[in-house]
């Protein structure tokens, strides 16, 4: 009737914070703390000998970064999931992380109960961007339409696209395939694959975040999809 609990490799320049989240892991039935690592060489040195669910990594790291971390992890161990844990609240360094291929992004200063949820909803296959990166992400979006709003120029990108294209861009904000997508919509993943192309080019988006915050500031994505 028990499940294996998820086994989760913490990657962290600071002891002190291992330490911390291992003795907060061993309270739990379905978490277990597999292992602490202090930089990426000593998280790889780890992987290649041990059964890892998920890894917990900050953003500093001696020698490397968290972003390179992940990328690097993703591209050996893609079934791994990655769920960012620091301080860093910059814009950039959360769309980088989630770029590079995080599940999930909460901060240092976020209750345990917080993070173990997050843990359990990365783990699961979900996404997780915890309550005070959501409310930095929301800021970033209200300033940037502000702008828009002060100017006198219509935001025409918007304009430009079809109503099957917002319909698309609604579900890619969503997380989902284009496979899902087509079934969804009743279309072929071809059909989605050009909508997606086209979207590209007339938002100008350079990446799967810079749409996700496009579909957000549009109205496209409700409240509950984007914390789902």
């Amino acid at each position: 009737m028990s499940e294996k609990p998820i086994q989760v490799l913490i990657i962290d320049d600071h002891q002190l914070i291992i330490d911390g989240l291992k003795s907060v892991l061993f309270g739990e039935d379905d978490v277990a703390f597999a292992g602490g690592s202090n930089s990426l060489d000593e998280a790889l040195e780890f992987l290649a000998n041990n059964k890892i669910d998920l890894i917990l990594a900050d953003i500093n790291l001696p020698g490397s970064s968290g972003i390179e971390a992940a990328r690097q992890i993703r591209q050996l161990y893609p079934e791994i999931k990655i769920l960012a844990l620091t301080m860093h609240e910059d814009i950039s360094i959360i769309a980088q992380m989630v770029e590079a291929g995080a599940s999930g992004y909460i901060l240092k200063r976020t209750n345990m109960n917080e993070v173990l949820d997050a843990i359990r909803i990365v783990a699961a296959g979900g996404k997780y961007l915890g309550q005070d990166v959501q409310s930095i992400m929301m800021e970033n979006l209200s300033a940037n339409n502000y702008i828009n709003s002060n100017s006198s120029k219509p935001d025409s990108s918007f304009e430009a696209l079809t109503k099957r294209e917002k319909e698309v861009l609604g579900l890619i904000a969503r997380e989902m395939t284009n496979e899902e997508i087509g079934e969804k919509l009743f279309i072929s993943e071809r059909t989605v694959e050009t909508h997606r192309r086209n979207i590209f080019t007339k938002t100008n988006a350079k990446s799967i975040v810079g749409l996700i915050k496009y579909a957000i500031a549009h109205g496209l994505v409700a409240s509950e999809d984007a914390e789902r």
